[in-house]
């Protein structure tokens, strides 16, 4: 298969038969977002014309999966993604630790989605020295969840930052308040419909233990850190002596790099369903660990017609 400039314009040629056959699209997702899903469609429609089989997009990291949710006058663009995929002429994807579980009900084909927490988990075990002593720490309620389930597979304690300064997803407008509100609007006499209060979050506390402690943050993407770099200071200041961050995506945009080497953070670690090479070489902190392996046996088993279950072995619902 050749890609081709044409002015800005990706064209695609297939240089040999896949008549009949099943094919796979290791599609990453580097900086240049849009262009890496134009390619992706592009590909699937070439192979969708000259008769393959099966199409299947092995993506490690799926993009546009944080706008799964209404935002005011937005669009659920996960969704309209997904649609543009099944109309291009995949039939089964790959993918790993979907922001949003429920994104799979977003397509008209098979969604398997692995998970790359056996990994880090492993990392846990073997490079983090007397992790025993460890807490897992989850740096908003809204990641509590997986905080547990890393906090019960490894038989440590669990602990909750409430009250952060940020803006967290549950917090944003979802569209209900539209249309806007009109100056001295009439409202009918008899209607009279209970007000919403505001919320306010409270002060900053941790809901756990971690005094001499080695506090372990976990999440399934590290975008902008700066949420991470204040959950570390607070881990400082309640008396962790070291800080661990471990996500499954490092997309690390922007100034990442540099705010992780000045912060309290002492170590990142990410999978590489992401390419993250340049951010390594400006911030010696960032570690990653390989899930080649997983990505590898589900498309042996894809294309061998196979069962999926030994992949997910003891996930339950809520991991």
């Amino acid at each position: 298969m050749m890609f081709r400039n044409l002015k800005k314009e990706t064209r695609v040629e297939i240089k040999e038969s896949v008549r009949g056959q099943d094919i796979f699209i290791i599609q990453t997702i580097p900086r240049d977002v849009n262009t890496a899903v134009m390619e992706l469609l592009i590909m699937a429609y070439a192979l969708k014309t000259a008769c393959a089989r099966n199409i299947i997009g092995v993506i490690p990291y799926f993009p546009y999966s944080k706008q799964s949710k209404m935002r005011k006058r937005g669009s659920i663009v996960c969704k309209l993604l997904a649609s543009m995929l099944a109309k291009a002429g995949l039939t089964h994807i790959i993918t790993m630790d979907l922001h949003q579980k429920e994104i799979q009900g977003f397509f008209s084909f098979p969604v398997d989605n692995l998970r790359a927490s056996p990994f880090l988990l492993q990392y846990i075990q073997e490079e983090i020295p007397n992790y025993r002593n460890a807490v897992i720490v989850a740096k908003s309620p809204d990641a509590a969840k997986r905080a547990q389930s890393y906090a019960e597979r490894l038989r440590l304690g669990l602990a909750v930052i409430h009250g952060e300064a940020q803006c967290t997803e549950l917090d944003m407008d979802d569209g209900r308040h539209s249309p806007p509100m009109v100056k001295n609007a009439t409202v009918h006499p008899g209607l009279e419909l209970p007000l919403m209060m505001a919320k306010e979050k409270p002060p900053i506390t941790v809901v756990g233990d971690v005094g001499g402690r080695i506090a372990i943050i976990v999440d399934d993407i590290i975008d902008d850190v700066e949420s991470f770099v204040a959950a570390a200071e607070i881990l400082k200041e309640r008396g962790a002596y070291k800080i661990y961050v471990m996500a499954t995506h490092g997309i690390l945009s922007a100034e990442a790099p540099r705010l992780i080497e000045e912060s309290s953070i002492d170590e990142v670690v990410v999978t590489n369903t992401v390419p993250h090479e340049v951010q390594k070489l400006q911030c010696p902190k960032i570690k990653t660990v390989d899930i080649s392996l997983i990505l590898s046996e589900a498309i042996r088993r894809i294309h061998n017609g196979e069962s999926m279950a030994y992949l997910f072995r003891n996930i339950t619902v809520d991991d």
